[in-house]
């Protein structure tokens, strides 16, 4: 496929299309360096500014790599999959492992650094839970959710926040699967509540060291269920 002109649209998405497809059809193989931006730029009828994005673009793909001074070169012919597919394909015992990574040392940030506003919050996602026991399972997953949000934001962590915020797609369907499968409201359609309150509480009363031992133990025996599942 010949490189052209672009249309009047956003330009970057084209620019990074276009490039890439050449790339991945084999003209631009592995190894090869790239024309510099101004013939790009001359070629697809755009200005460098929006070349250098394209290429950026490439390079978060995996597709090309920026050496200094030399230029920009091909080191893969297929993009790398994205985060989000890559937890989409992933095995939902697998994403909550480092959900435990992520939330365990949130829980001991958020005893540490609580307002009275997350301790509300805390409370309203807690009673949330608890009123979500008389829905169906999708509804009581999403409501089991926002509580551990509530914990993560109460660390006061974007990055932690960002972190979990990503998982919790694939969260959401892995947990609505297990309750269906395992039929684990049969009993007791509020499962875990005294943990969940073992949580809260001590993230209320500051401690830091309980904090973390009551999500530990709440995330393992959730995960003792998805490797029997």
């Amino acid at each position: 496929m010949p490189l052209g002109a672009l249309r009047p649209s956003p330009l970057v998405e084209q620019a990074a299309e276009q490039l890439r497809a050449h790339i991945t059809e084999g003209h631009w193989p592995v190894g090869t360096k790239l024309p510099g931006e101004t013939t790009l730029a001359k070629t697809l009828n755009v200005g460098r500014s929006t070349v250098r994005e394209a290429l950026r673009a490439l390079a978060g793909a995996g597709l090309v790599q920026p050496r200094q001074g030399a230029g920009v070169f091909v080191i893969a012919t297929e993009a790398k999959e994205n985060w989000p597919t890559r937890l989409r394909r992933a095995a939902v015992s697998d994403i909550y492992e480092v959900r435990m990574l992520i939330e365990v040392q949130a829980a001991q940030l958020a005893a540490e650094r609580r307002t009275e506003a997350d301790i509300a919050a805390l409370d309203a996602a807690l009673e949330g839970r608890r009123a979500a026991s008389s829905g169906g399972d999708a509804a009581f997953v999403d409501a089991d959710i926002a509580l551990h949000t509530a914990v993560v934001a109460a660390a006061h962590n974007p990055v932690l926040t960002d972190l979990f915020g990503e998982f919790t797609p694939a969260l959401r369907e892995g947990l609505i699967d297990l309750l269906d499968l395992l039929g684990l409201r049969t009993e007791d359609p509020g499962p875990g509540d005294e943990s969940h309150a073992e949580l809260v509480d001590a993230v209320r009363r500051g401690d830091a060291a309980a904090a973390a031992r009551a999500s530990r133990e709440e995330l393992a025996m959730t995960l003792a269920l998805l490797r029997r599942a």
